[in-house]
């Protein structure tokens, strides 16, 4: 190691001598889907436990109204999670934002439930990367700095709810991004380390198609057929693609049978812009299109959804960030690179508050949100120890 002061070598051991593989494999062995309520209290309890360890309140906090469309077109509350939300000197001058997930992608009833540990270095298992292993180096940097004396304030923020959008958690995220002087979050990196530095926006939309039920041989021609008039909005919105958006009708729900002219369709449809400007555009071609089909075909449409994630690009701000945190790699003997990347996390929405964000600061593993999804288990003090320097020299001005 190299360049570093006594309070980093403080924080580091402190920081490396956490039980992070320990805490990985109990937060890992609770299956936490997102619709798993039952699974999401038992680790949210278990966080709790362990974050209030920490100076500062542990509290859970309530989920906020999220509402979703069923395919028979209804408008139905959605159950989330408790939020688990730290606050830690809140009066300080200098303030971060650190957050993290405690849900996964993995249903109750998913056949990839258990932690394997394979010869190679790594665990196998849900969740252990994305990001049960990021929230047990986010812990382990914050007992670091706070045995090395920091005086930075900070508020960590885990939601139950970032594999689906974070709708029950965006509000307070957004609250608490006001007034930090960066933010942290602690989705995995690439096996590598590669970072993700830029990330493009998503919007989702489900648009809901009500026409007019006939005999399909006796008088068709009464009938408005709902799922035509939705394949004609697909098209005309795939249409919209452009180097800088990219648009994917997935899923059409609605019909029946055969001999009927159908009188629903929820069309379902994700964009991916690659900055504000693509928003504005593509939500005004939604508009076009809408009124030109419910025109031409006699039907009545209704729009739900909207880009929950926006565009997270390089900033002056983010730039001082990510150069801040290579440098403190390169004084771990660690190569930091970054690059943009198609996916979106809580980042996009911290980003989107004018907060300079790094948002790839867990473990290093791969291939998530599948029964291959693996952690390097050396990467835990590894990560642990650049979180740690990294929040320490913030702390002291040096962003």
């Amino acid at each position: 190691m190299k360049q570093l002061s006594v309070d980093e070598r403080i924080a580091i051991e402190r920081a490396t001598a956490s039980p992070m593989l320990a805490r990985v494999r109990q937060w890992s062995a609770v299956n936490s889907g997102t619709g798993n309520l039952g699974g999401l209290a038992t680790v949210a309890d278990m966080l709790a436990d362990a974050f209030s360890a920490l100076p500062g309140e542990v509290r859970l906090i309530d989920p906020a109204a999220a509402e979703r469309i069923t395919p028979a077109g209804i408008v139905e509350p959605i159950e989330h999670g408790r939020h688990l939300h730290l606050a830690v000197r809140p009066d300080a001058p200098i303030r971060l934002l650190l957050t993290g997930h405690m849900d996964t992608v993995y249903p109750a009833d998913h056949p990839f439930q258990a932690l394997i540990d394979r010869a190679d270095g790594t665990i196998n298992g849900p969740g252990v990367a994305d990001m049960k292993g990021g929230l047990a180096v986010m812990l382990a940097a914050l007992e670091g700095i706070e045995a090395a004396g920091s005086p930075i304030g900070y508020d960590v923020l885990i939601n139950s709810d970032e594999e689906t959008g974070s709708f029950s958690s965006a509000a307070l995220i957004a609250e608490l991004a006001q007034g930090k002087e960066a933010a942290l979050t602690y989705e995995p990196a690439l096996p590598d380390g590669t970072l993700a530095g830029a990330r493009g926006g998503t919007g989702n939309f489900s648009i809901v198609v009500r026409g007019r039920a006939a005999h399909a041989g006796r008088n068709p021609d009464d009938g408005r057929n709902a799922i035509v008039a939705a394949a004609d909005i697909a098209l005309r919105l795939a249409a919209a693609r452009s180097p800088r958006l990219a648009v994917n009708p997935a899923r059409i729900d609605g019909g029946g049978p055969n001999n009927v002219v159908p009188d629903l369709a929820v069309l379902r449809v994700n964009f991916r812009p690659g900055d504000l400007a693509e928003i504005v555009r593509v939500g005004a071609h939604i508009e076009v299109t809408v009124a030109e089909v419910a025109a031409a075909r006699d039907v009545h449409i209704e729009v739900h959804g909207g880009f929950n994630r926006p565009p997270k690009p390089i900033d002056a701000g983010a730039a001082r960030l990510f150069d801040l945190v290579r440098d403190a790699g390169a004084d771990l003997g660690l190569n930091i690179g970054w690059r943009a990347t198609g996916g979106v996390c809580d980042g996009n929405n911290i980003a989107a508050c004018g907060v300079p964000v790094v948002d790839t600061m867990g473990v290093r593993g791969g291939a998530i949100h599948s029964g291959e999804e693996f952690l390097i288990v050396d990467s835990l003090a590894e990560r642990a120890a650049l979180s740690a320097i990294t929040m320490l020299r913030i702390a002291g001005g040096r962003l």
